[in-house]
């Protein structure tokens, strides 16, 4: 590690092979906690290379146990993170009622780094037992339509690099490996980033894999449609700006979509919101993007198409019934 830091200070960059192979020493626990710190720092004073990020998705992706779905065609909703907002779990409830609007959902997040409540710590609060066993997720996925994928359990290296994570509560570069790395290889993903930096790179990605996929970012520094501002849409056949009223019918304030201070505050606004009784603002927020992810898949001939399907599965109850059944599932 000293040869590989030493290498980084001089300012020169790893080819993809040469970063897969310090991924994989990190997550097979080769180095100790502060070499990975060290290591992990680097990359927050200077950008990540896409040969760079390559390298350390491939080693990801090569650890990973593998999450066997069949023939489901599912999707992912998933931000970065990092954005240090501190928005309720505005992804995670947009599949739920992506999945009661009848798409199955196959969700691959963690406990927040740089956050109060990640999606995995809202799953858990809600009652969700994280497993990585096939099987079971098959069977979350036919009788929910959705399924959640706790990163540590498909990651070794995660679960390596999880206390160091937590420790810096900073935004690193394994914010930004998460959407790319989802186990069950999803065949529509819809994705949030915190700068247009990132959205360049995940666009150059996501083209390179020839699926359909959205990039979201909220021009305000948000990663996910915030309707606090204009969002950049990248999508397989171009980009555009959206603003708050074509994308939510009107805009919000930052306050409206706060997520409260602690795990338990995160999964009662979690609760209210699918039970139809949020606000007005954290129900346009959820449901633009949940209704950008249902237009993801090409079902939908038009963007407002897909916002009144997001809207019937939120007050049909949908949504509340797709969490329902998954948490009996347990």
């Amino acid at each position: 590690m000293k040869k590989i830091l030493q290498y980084l200070f001089e300012h020169k960059t790893f080819s993809r092979e040469a970063a897969k192979e310090v991924l994989v020493n990190i997550g097979r626990g080769i180095y100790n906690e502060h070499e990975v710190t060290a290591f992990m720092t680097v990359y927050l004073m200077r950008s990540i290379t896409i040969e760079e990020l390559q390298g350390f998705r491939d080693a990801l992706l090569e650890l990973s146990v593998k999450a066997d779905l069949g023939d489901f065609e599912t999707m992912d909703i998933v931000g970065t993170g990092g954005d240090g907002k501190n928005t309720f779990n505005i992804s995670t409830l947009a599949c739920f009622i992506v999945a009661g609007a009848g798409q199955k959902v196959a969700k691959h997040g963690n406990y927040g780094a740089s956050s109060i409540s990640g999606a995995s710590n809202v799953m858990e609060q809600l009652g969700y037992q994280f497993k990585n066993d096939s099987a079971g997720l098959k069977r979350e996925l036919k009788e929910a339509g959705i399924c959640f994928l706790h990163a540590p359990l498909f990651h070794p290296a995660l679960k390596t690099v999880g206390p160091i994570r937590k420790n810096l509560a900073m935004r690193t570069f394994f914010n930004m490996l998460g959407p790319m790395a989802n186990p069950a290889n999803p065949a529509y993903q819809l994705v949030g980033v915190y700068n247009l930096e990132m959205a360049r790179i995940y666009n150059y990605l996501l083209q390179l894999g020839g699926k359909p996929f959205t990039i979201i970012h909220s021009l305000d520094g948000y990663d996910e449609i915030s309707l606090t501002n204009d969002t950049k849409v990248i999508t397989n056949e171009g980009e555009k700006i959206m603003t708050p009223e074509q994308l939510g019918k009107r805009m919000v304030m930052a306050q409206d979509i706060s997520g409260g201070s602690s795990v338990e505050e995160a999964a009662k606004i979690f609760r209210t919101i699918l039970g139809g009784e949020g606000t007005w603002a954290q129900h346009a927020v959820v449901l633009a993007n949940a209704a950008m992810a249902l237009h993801c898949t090409g079902k939908y001939k038009a963007y407002d198409e897909a916002y009144n399907a997001a809207v019937k599965s939120l007050e049909s109850g949908s949504a509340k019934k797709a969490l329902e059944k998954l948490i009996a599932l347990q």
